[in-house]
């Protein structure tokens, strides 16, 4: 099972994403946000989106929105194995 190991916001809602894999890729919360629900509203500000953080293998924010690390894995642009 792929977890999120490390997450690091980079500007205009792009967040660079490490996986337990040696993985690395760009998730672009711009797709997020096309969505809707109570718990993107606050997402929406960057200053409420960078207070992301990984809790036990997912992307989480303070409000308690969670994005699955295997989601996330198929969803974002990959980089490259680190190494």
């Amino acid at each position: 099972m792929i977890k999120l190991i490390e997450a690091r916001y980079l500007g205009d809602f792009q967040v660079a994403l490490n996986f337990s894999n040696g993985q690395e890729g760009i998730f672009d919360g711009h797709a997020l946000l096309q969505r809707s629900g109570p718990l993107l509203e606050p997402l929406r500000t960057e200053q409420y989106f960078k207070r992301l953080f990984v809790d036990a293998g997912a992307l989480c924010w303070p409000n308690g929105l969670e994005l699955s690390p295997a989601r996330l894995y198929e969803s974002c642009k990959k980089l490259e194995a680190a190494g």
